[in-house]
């Protein structure tokens, strides 16, 4: 949507019939009520923590606003946890490559991780997909191998 905050519930998306893809409520930057906002939190903490079949999550950040306090609080979290994340610096096209070079930087120095830790994504362009699938299909792929040793 445009408009961001029109997520409000937990949406899941069949893939090749092999993977889900689920979408979340945004933390960031949605323009809906603070107290919506503050009864995602528990809803998107609880699935995060209880459904054992998450091998990942996306965490989607606007390349043109810096990251909020529940963005990066939302990451250090999944690194308490270990859960796997893939940052992925999104809208890409509204700016020019210098410009998203200095914002991946600033972005990562805030997120205190290395700027090639995020990934520049643009779907007007298509920059970023194949990226993206590559790191999505190797958390997948990662886990069918966990999986297989243990059997």
């Amino acid at each position: 949507s445009r408009t961001p905050g029109r997520t409000q519930l937990i949406n899941f998306f069949r893939v090749n019939n092999r993977v889900s893809f689920v979408d979340l409520p945004g933390y960031g930057y949605a323009k809906v009520p603070d107290a919506v906002k503050k009864q995602w939190g528990p809803m998107i903490e609880t699935y995060l923590a209880r459904r054992e079949s998450l091998r990942g999550v996306v965490v989607l950040l606007d390349i043109r606003r810096t990251p909020r306090h529940e963005e990066r609080n939302l990451m250090t979290w999944m690194d308490q946890y270990r859960l796997p994340y893939v940052p992925v610096l999104t809208k890409t096209d509204k700016l020019s490559k210098n410009q998203q070079m200095q914002q991946r930087a600033a972005t990562a120095k805030m997120l205190s991780v290395s700027a090639a830790d995020l990934i520049l994504f643009s779907a007007k362009t298509r920059q970023g997909r194949d990226e993206l699938w590559a790191t999505l299909s190797s958390l997948v792929q990662q886990e069918e191998n966990e999986d297989e040793s243990h059997e």
